[in-house]
C-alpha cells in the first residue's frame, strides 16, 4: 500500500494507487505511451457513458429482457472517429432499432471533444493567421492533417451569420457616426483590383460603441457612400446628430441627401496630411505650428482670424493649403460650438481609424484576397474578436450627453 502524501485524503491515496497499478500494467514507458493510455481511456469513458444512456432510455439493460417494457430495442453499433487534444478515437456508438436514440455526451453529428476545434479554427483566423499557419497549428496540437479546403469550409459557415449581421436592424438614432474607408486587394475575374471596404461605427444615446456595418465595394466614391447611408436608414436609423468623416468629394452631400438634418464635421488629421502633403521639409515645423492656432483656437471666430493669419504669412508659398480650409470651413468647424468633451470626440475620426488599424494587423498576412466573400469573412471574425472589449459606454458620456440635450433636444426621443 502506498504512504499516504501530507495533506492527502485517503480517497486521493487510492486513486493514486489505481493510477500506479494502471501505468504499470500498461507498460507505459514515455509520453507517447501516456498519450495512447488517454485515447484508450477516453473511448472507455465515451463508450460506457453512451451505453449507460441507451440502458436509460430503452429501460433494460443488455440481455435483460425480461425486465424489458418497450417495443424500441438496441440494434448493434456504429463506428465514429472522435477529434480529441489527443489525437483520434475510434469509438462504438450504440444504435436502437427505431432510431430515436439522441446521446447527450456526445451528440449524433458531433465528431469533436476538443474543446471545440472549429471555435478554434474561427479563433485563429480571426487573429489574422494564414490558412497554412492553422493546418499547422492544428497538426502540431491534435495530430490532425486538414486541408486548406476544410480550413475554408470551416470558416465559410460564418458568412450566413456575417450576412445577416450587416442586415441586422439598427437604433433609430445615433448621436455619433464615424464613417471611414481601408482598402485592399482582391482576385476578380483573373485580375487584382483595389477594393474600398466602407466602415461605419456609431456611438448611440447610451454612449455605447458598435460597427454598424462594413461593405466592400469599389474604390471609396461617395456614391457608394450613398448606397452605405441608405442601406442603414432601412434598417432602421431615421437620424443620426454627427457624423464624422473624411473629406472625400461629394461625401457631405450623400450625406446630406440621406439625413439632411445631421450636422457634419470633416476630420481635422486627414486635413492636416493633405496640408502637409507638399510642404518643403524646413519649412513644415513652422507652418504645422501656425496651422495649430487654427484648429486649437477657443471657438470659431478665433480660428478664422487665425486662418486669415496662415494665409497672410503662406499663401505665397503654399496658396493651396488656406484655400482648402476655407472651401471645407463648413464642414471643418462644426466642432467649434460645443464644449471640450464633445470637441474631443468628433473632430478626429481615431475611433474609426483605431479600429481600421486593428483590421489591418489581423489582414497584413493576405497582400491579396481570392474573392469578397473571403475579405468579408476575415474582417467580420476581425471585427467580432476586437468589439468583445467594447462593453461599456464612455467615462464622460454624462456631460456629453447633456451637451446633446442642450444642442439636438427637439430630436432626442425621451
Amino acid at each position: 500500500m502506498a504512504r499516504r502524501r501530507r495533506g492527502e485524503t485517503e480517497e486521493q491515496r487510492a486513486r493514486r494507487e489505481l493510477i500506479s497499478e494502471l501505468l504499470s500494467a500498461s507498460n507505459v514507458q514515455s509520453m507517447d505511451d501516456i498519450h495512447e493510455l488517454f485515447k484508450e481511456t477516453i473511448a472507455e469513458f465515451m463508450q460506457g457513458s453512451l451505453e449507460a444512456e441507451l440502458d436509460e432510455e430503452l429501460g433494460y439493460e443488455p440481455y435483460d429482457v425480461k425486465n424489458k417494457n418497450t417495443e424500441n430495442s438496441r440494434n448493434g453499433h456504429s463506428k465514429k472517429t472522435l477529434r480529441t487534444s489527443m489525437g483520434k478515437v475510434e469509438i462504438d456508438v450504440p444504435r436502437d432499432r427505431k432510431g430515436d436514440f439522441e446521446p447527450k455526451i456526445l451528440p449524433k453529428n458531433q465528431t469533436s471533444i476538443s474543446q471545440d476545434m472549429e471555435e478554434k479554427i474561427f479563433s485563429m483566423y480571426a487573429k489574422g493567421m494564414s490558412v497554412s499557419d492553422i493546418e499547422d497549428h492544428i497538426r502540431d496540437i491534435y495530430g490532425l492533417e486538414i486541408s486548406d479546403t476544410t480550413v475554408s469550409r470551416i470558416t465559410d459557415k460564418v458568412l450566413p451569420a456575417a450576412k445577416e449581421w450587416q442586415q441586422r436592424p439598427l437604433e433609430s438614432i445615433y448621436a455619433v457616426v464615424f464613417l471611414d474607408a481601408i482598402h485592399y486587394h482582391v482576385r476578380s475575374e483573373g485580375h487584382i483590383v483595389k477594393k474600398a471596404v466602407y466602415i461605419a461605427i456609431g456611438i448611440n444615446m447610451d454612449g455605447k460603441k458598435d460597427v454598424l456595418g462594413m461593405w466592400v465595394g469599389e474604390n471609396e466614391s461617395a456614391k457608394f457612400w450613398a448606397g452605405v447611408l441608405n442601406s442603414m436608414r432601412n434598417r432602421g436609423v431615421d437620424d443620426i446628430l454627427i457624423a464624422c468623416t473624411d473629406n472625400l468629394t461629394g461625401f457631405s452631400q450623400a450625406i446630406e441627401a440621406v439625413f439632411p438634418q445631421t450636422d457634419i464635421q470633416n476630420c481635422i488629421i486627414h486635413q492636416l496630411r493633405n496640408s502637409s502633403k507638399y510642404v518643403s521639409y524646413k519649412d513644415l515645423k513652422a507652418l504645422m505650428a501656425d496651422l495649430k492656432k487654427v484648429y486649437t483656437a477657443v471657438d470659431e471666430e478665433s480660428a478664422m482670424s487665425a486662418l486669415d493669419d496662415f494665409a497672410a504669412v503662406w499663401d505665397s508659398k503654399y496658396p493651396k493649403i488656406s484655400k482648402s480650409w476655407y472651401d471645407n470651413w463648413a464642414n471643418l468647424s462644426t466642432y467649434f460650438k460645443f464644449p471640450q468633451e464633445l470637441r474631443k470626440l468628433i473632430y478626429t475620426t481615431n475611433t474609426i481609424e483605431g479600429f481600421n488599424r486593428q483590421l489591418k494587423k489581423v489582414t497584413k498576412a493576405k497582400s491579396v484576397f481570392p474573392t469578397d466573400d473571403s475579405l468579408f469573412k476575415m474582417l467580420y471574425l476581425a471585427m467580432k474578436d476586437i468589439t468583445k472589449k467594447w462593453t461599456g459606454r464612455r467615462q464622460d458620456w454624462g456631460s456629453i450627453y447633456a451637451q446633446l440635450v442642450i444642442y439636438y433636444g427637439d430630436r432626442i426621443p425621451d
